[in-house]
């Protein structure tokens, strides 16, 4: 079974991430690792405004 970590960008954006590979370049991890529906269930709890930081400042 593949493992997760949640990732974030500087848009503040939300996205899954296979655990053993680096995030892509503009992401970084954060939040917990495990599986996929664990860290979307995360995502839904704190990804509150879906607007890019850009758009929302």
């Amino acid at each position: 079974m593949t493992e997760y970590t949640v990732v974030v960008n500087d848009e503040d954006q939300y996205s899954t991430w296979p655990a053993d590979r680096e995030p892509p370049a503009g992401w970084s991890r954060t939040g917990p690792r495990g599986s996929k529906q664990n860290c979307l269930a995360y995502i839904d709890r704190v990804w509150d405004n879906v607007l890019p930081r850009s758009l929302r400042d």
